[in-house]
């Protein structure tokens, strides 16, 4: 599964494309956020995206979940959100 990887300074129309577009490839696609305001981006992205596949008839699911990610020599939590469709 493609894992998209989410900042604060990210722009939520740009991650949504990304999003819509593996979506119509894959199936599929992780997006990981580290921080309270990449969490923020993170979910308008999904909101956003759920918009720009609606008239596709594709409606989209989000599953949250914690995973461990290593930055800098590391450990961070950081949010995952499986995004996949209905």
């Amino acid at each position: 599964m493609e894992v998209l990887k989410v900042s604060a300074r990210s722009v939520p129309n740009s991650v949504a494309g990304a999003i819509a577009g593996v979506i119509r490839e894959k199936g599929a696609v992780e997006v990981q956020a580290v921080g309270a305001g990449a969490a923020n981006q993170a979910v308008k992205a999904v909101a956003i995206a759920r918009g720009y596949l609606a008239p596709s008839g594709i409606d989209l699911i989000c599953i949250p979940a914690f995973v461990n990610v290593v930055i800098d020599d590391e450990e961070r939590t950081a949010i995952k959100l499986i995004v996949e469709p209905r």
